[in-house]
């Protein structure tokens, strides 16, 4: 199958698979402020690492059972013990650096919301006037895997303790999120937000 352009008038990425046609149409590429959906998308886009979009998609229920329903708070007061009852639970990849690591996440993200007064602030810290880019790919060639506004993000969120978060899948997030807008040209999706 031809995933470098369109395919049904969507972007060929999100192939034919119901769930993955469902998330490009109603989510991928929408502009998101509400921080417990920004960090839905960063626990889900960390466990991501390495593996397919499509594996996470698939366990997102999951993820929203083990994880609080993304409520970072929630997830932030994990323990130990926690991590070992989640090593146990079929409907996650059990990971157990990816499981830890989800929880000192949690722990970072609440000291940037303290820090900037919400992550999506932070966030729009690193664009231009703090607005959203739109691209004008044509083909899934065109589009990048990295920007500098990614590039920037990962590595202070490295700095400031963050893990399975390196500038590609920051890539990936902000495109998630809407902060990138990377639907291709001629995609019903594009422009709408």
């Amino acid at each position: 199958m031809n995933h470098t352009a369109l395919i049904d008038g969507h972007c060929g990425w999100a192939g034919k698979d119901p769930l993955y046609v469902e998330y490009h149409d109603m989510e991928w590429g929408r502009p998101v402020s509400d921080d417990r959906k920004l960090f839905e998308s960063l626990v889900l886009e960390s466990a991501q690492a390495g593996l397919s979009w499509i594996s996470i998609l698939r366990r997102r229920d999951g993820y929203r059972r083990a994880f609080h329903d993304f409520d970072v708070a929630s997830v932030a007061a994990m323990t130990d013990e926690d991590v070992e009852r989640l090593m146990k639970f079929d409907g996650i990849i059990r990971n157990r650096r990816k499981i830890a690591t989800t929880i000192t996440n949690a722990q970072h993200f609440m000291e940037i919301q303290r820090e900037h007064g919400s992550f999506h602030n932070y966030i729009l810290s690193f664009f231009p006037e703090g607005k959203r880019i739109v691209n004008h790919p044509v083909n899934i060639e065109d589009i990048p895997v990295t920007s500098p506004q990614s590039d920037a993000m990962a590595k202070d969120m490295y700095r400031r303790g963050f893990r399975f978060f390196g500038s590609t899948i920051c890539y990936a997030f902000l495109q998630a999120t809407g902060f990138v807008d990377d639907h291709l040209e001629g995609c019903h999706c594009k422009y709408r937000h």
